[in-house]
């Protein structure tokens, strides 16, 4: 069964309530807003900072080309995109530039600088082959020269995987990524490895269990651990089909470390749809969108942290179950970072005033809201933030929302961290 990730996720169903307005003891500014010819809804990604200093991403739609097969549909099929270091936003390439849109079309995951110097990419659709009854829809893998300069690396075909949704890690000389969809059982979804030139080996299919209890979907980028193995999340599947963390040598022999929805209400998280960060302490820290507590219908999700040495099923902790209106965040779509102050950074899509924050937690769970967006019902400062957050060399956070700002389809964002540092610094 197909099962992608759509802005349905977006709509979370959870109780009304009178929203206040917390404390914003630190800096934040809104660095650009996106026009929409140079790109509109960032999606599902962090920015990069290339070795020139500036920040490199993708769009989700906007761009010059506009096609059938793109998503949303009527507002462009994405775009690659630069923003200097004073906010200037450009467009490097715009997608289905090709007929057909060969050359991919709407990318919803961000960019790997490759050891070459160029930037490595996925897009969810186009790309020389049909899936599932479409056309042109199986998606694609790319690089991109940081003068726009784009060549289709990788087109697959559905039986080595489908619809890419997460960035790639460069590990040695060769590409780890994800498919969200395709592989050899159907729908289940793959972990391959990619040379440069795009020769593409198919590490693992899901669904390889009964009931996809091995995991299914997975949307979230690859980390390489401490160990030399890889480790990510499937959003699907799992003992409870509510999501996995698993384990995957180089080879491809995958082990699920935890199946989520294990406690009753599905208070342990479900369904994380971001990748993991490895802290010094050796353990992995992620985040769940559902699951958890708070108002929020399924739960406003979590953040929790799994010791990748306890036997499968036993290395789990909650650090955090977010509580949505008013009181913080809810629903986070991205992973998260950890600062240089030892603290972990994230954002949620949905909670606060409604449209998303931004947070930073303690590796023992203390969760402090840094920003609420739209909170006086203005969204100028952005508004739903589905990517994740970098910190750049200045020490900044950059991030992007996938709403808001002054033509409604997303901004660049900054914050200065840690909180009350520097009341005077400007970027």
């Amino acid at each position: 069964m197909i099962r992608p990730r759509t802005y349905s996720m977006l709509l979370l169903l959870c109780a009304a309530a009178v929203i206040a307005s917390p404390a914003q003891s630190i800096f934040f500014t809104s660095l650009n807003s996106f026009a929409g010819t140079d790109g509109a809804y960032p999606g599902y990604m962090s920015l990069v900072q290339g070795g020139d200093g500036n920040f490199y991403g993708t769009t989700m739609a906007g761009g010059a080309n506009f096609d059938s097969i793109c998503f949303p549909g009527g507002s462009g099929c994405g775009t690659v995109f630069k923003v200097t270091p004073s906010g200037a936003i450009a467009a490097l390439y715009s997608f289905c530039s090709q007929a057909n849109c060969a050359d991919g079309a709407s990318p919803w995951a961000g960019l790997t600088q490759g050891s070459d110097g160029s930037f490595y990419g996925t897009t969810y659709t186009g790309g020389a082959n049909n899936c599932y009854g479409g056309s042109n829809n199986c998606g694609t893998v790319f690089k991109v020269s940081s003068a726009g300069a784009l060549t289709t690396v990788h087109s697959f075909n559905g039986a080595d995987g489908a619809q890419p949704s997460a960035a790639l890690v460069q590990v040695g000389g060769s590409f780890y990524g994800t498919t969200v969809n395709g592989g050899a059982n159907g729908a289940g979804g793959t972990v391959f490895r990619m040379t440069p030139n795009g020769t593409l080996t198919t590490l693992y299919s899901f669904c390889s269990q009964a009931n996809c209890t091995d995991g299914h979907g997975p949307s979230a980028p690859l980390v390489q651990g401490s160990d030399g193995n890889l480790y990510g999340t499937t959003e699907y599947g799992g003992a409870y089909d509510a999501g996995t963390v698993f384990k995957m040598t180089p080879a491809g022999a995958l082990t699920t470390l935890y199946s989520f929805c294990s406690q009753p209400n599905c208070t342990d998280g479900e369904a994380p749809s971001a990748g993991l960060v490895q802290a010094p302490d050796g353990n992995f820290y992620g985040t769940t969108w559902l699951g958890g507590s708070g108002p929020c219908m399924y739960g406003c999700g979590t953040v929790f942290k799994i010791n990748p040495t306890s036997p499968p099923g036993q290395g789990m902790t909650m650090l955090h179950r977010f509580q949505g209106y008013p009181a913080e965040g809810a629903s986070p779509a991205a992973g998260l970072v950890r600062g240089r102050d030892g603290n972990f950074y994230g954002t949620t899509r949905a909670g606060g005033a409604n449209y998303g924050t931004v947070f930073k937690v303690t590796s023992a769970g203390t969760l402090t809201t840094l920003h609420v967006f739209c909170v006086q019902g203005i969204c100028h400062d952005g508004s739903s933030p589905l990517g994740g957050l970098l910190q750049a060399g200045n020490g900044f956070l950059y991030g992007t929302t996938q709403q808001g700002g002054a033509y409604s389809v997303g901004t660049v964002f900054i914050i200065l961290v840690p909180p009350g540092q520097c009341a005077t610094c400007r970027p």
